[in-house]
């Protein structure tokens, strides 16, 4: 079963965090916008869009831990990890809701 302890969205900070992230074979930055947080099976993952594009579908989940005062976003490695958490932030951010229920 999955433990899913809270979802955080961008109405719960004053200000949207922006993470710069470089990509390791290119070496290029690029920044990125929270989109909502997650920790799933105790482990805590963002969800990240690019902060310069309006309106995208296509979002970046990475996990996240804490090193020492920083915070390391790496990508996840296990695919079944990986499908987990992706169906869990499609839910939120694609799932029409059926009012008519």
């Amino acid at each position: 079963m999955t433990d899913i302890e809270k979802n955080v969205n961008e109405e719960e900070f004053e200000e949207i965090p922006v993470f710069t992230l470089t990509d390791e074979e290119s070496g290029e930055s690029q920044d990125f916008e929270l989109l909502a947080s997650a920790t799933i099976d105790g482990t805590l993952y963002y969800a990240l869009v690019p902060a310069d594009e309006e309106e995208s579908e296509e979002y970046v989940i990475l996990s996240v831990e804490e090193d020492g005062d920083d915070l390391v976003l790496s990508s996840i490695d296990d695919d079944d990890v990986f499908e987990k958490v992706e169906e869990y932030f499609n839910d939120l951010f694609f799932n029409e809701v059926d009012y008519d229920a």
